[in-house]
């Protein structure tokens, strides 16, 4: 099949490899990592991790042990972080494969201990403080106290205490208040484990965003993770980026049809022809991550054949509808032909920014979304 199919995401690995140099440029004086949780937000964890270590990433960041048990599982042996872990989970594969672990409380720490102690060599931690955000992270007045039990299992054997790290909460407003606040609490972190560990630690705190805009906050490293796939973190839908998307949905013209004016379209009615009017069916609907909001909002458009043309009607679990013009019109477009339900933007065409910006979400939401379906093939270049 040469055309998308039915429906294909497509990812353009030479985006990646060009955003991930611009980001270790942008912090030349620190490591990076590339963050790859949840497939590589919908790219392709493997792939995406391999492009990045290529491109001069040397850390890559992941959510969960079996996140990271995919890449080792893949030959990747470079330094892998996994940060987020429910109770009772047996860290001793991880540990015996080298990932190193966040640890944000005792019991975090005594569960890594056990799984050190049952792969027989000491886990490689990265202790995070709360500074702010009130999510994951050892709260400020229980610091002292998790710095004591990790000296004890540092003493035995069992950790091997890395680094310091947290999260900002406002890093795509680079001049909020709240940063410098966390900054100064972090440093305050940083130095009392430093002191009671006796050693050197490593100290990361700069998301995609404060990479971007934050040098001050770059430290020993750096944690980009959308802006690895090419959407701006603080850029406005629209505003030129050094970064290239990497992600394109598109798909196919199934039928083209003419249809009477007065007809309702689609589920609902919601849009009727105001003329007779030539409609194009795209297989593609909500089952495939393009949100059925979109659909409402009456400003959605694809591409084909390099012009933009609306979306009318909802949004139905497998296909939407495409108006094309006035009946008995030549409009240039066949069965078959591609479509592009977003792409980089960069002639013009629909993005994946905008489709957050129509709905009111992040960009994040929508590639980690749409690079997930198991109904979509996937495609990669370059």
């Amino acid at each position: 099949m040469t055309g998308p199919g039915r429906a294909e995401v497509r990812i353009d690995l030479d985006a990646i490899r060009h955003n991930v140099r611009h980001l270790a440029g942008l912090a030349a004086g620190a490591a990076t990592m590339a963050v790859v949780k949840a497939d590589g937000y919908g790219h392709g964890a493997v792939d995406v991790a391999r492009t990045a270590l290529d491109a001069g990433a040397g850390w890559l960041g992941v959510c969960t042990l079996e996140e990271a048990a995919e890449l080792r599982a893949a030959g990747i042996t470079a330094p892998v972080l996994s940060w987020l872990h429910v109770p009772d989970e047996d860290f001793a594969p991880a540990v015996a494969t080298g990932v190193d672990l966040g640890v944000a409380s005792r019991r975090d720490l005594a569960a890594v201990a056990a799984g050190a102690r049952a792969a027989g060599r000491p886990a490689r931690i990265h202790l995070k403080i709360d500074t702010g955000l009130s999510r994951n992270g050892c709260p400020p007045q229980d610091w002292g106290d998790l710095l004591e039990a990790v000296a004890d299992h540092a003493a035995a054997g069992e950790v091997d205490p890395v680094a310091v790290w947290t999260h900002l909460a406002h890093a795509d407003a680079p001049a909020h208040p709240t940063i410098g606040m966390q900054a100064d609490r972090f440093d305050a972190a940083h130095a009392a484990a430093s002191t009671r560990l006796g050693r050197s630690l490593l100290a990361h705190l700069a998301n995609s965003a404060a990479t971007l805009t934050r040098p001050d906050l770059h430290r020993d490293l750096v944690r980009p993770g959308i802006a690895v796939y090419g959407l701006d973190p603080v850029a406005a839908a629209g505003e030129p980026t050094a970064l290239r998307p990497a992600m394109s949905l598109r798909s196919r013209v199934a039928l083209v049809k003419t249809v009477a004016a007065g007809e309702g379209v689609s589920y609902g009615h919601i849009w009727t022809t105001p003329t007779e009017r030539t409609l194009a069916l795209v297989p593609v609907g909500y089952a495939d991550g393009l949100p059925r909001l979109l659909g409402s909002t009456g400003k959605l458009t694809v591409g084909i054949g390099g012009v933009r043309r609306p979306v009318v009607g909802r949004v139905c679990m497998d296909q939407v509808v495409v108006d094309l013009g006035p009946g008995g019109a030549d409009h240039g477009v066949a069965e078959g032909d591609e479509v592009l339900l977003f792409g980089d933007g960069s002639d013009g065409g629909p993005s994946a920014a905008e489709w957050a910006e129509l709905l009111g979400t992040i960009h994040y939401e929508i590639v980690t979304g749409v690079g997930s379906r198991p109904r979509l093939r996937r495609t990669v270049v370059g």
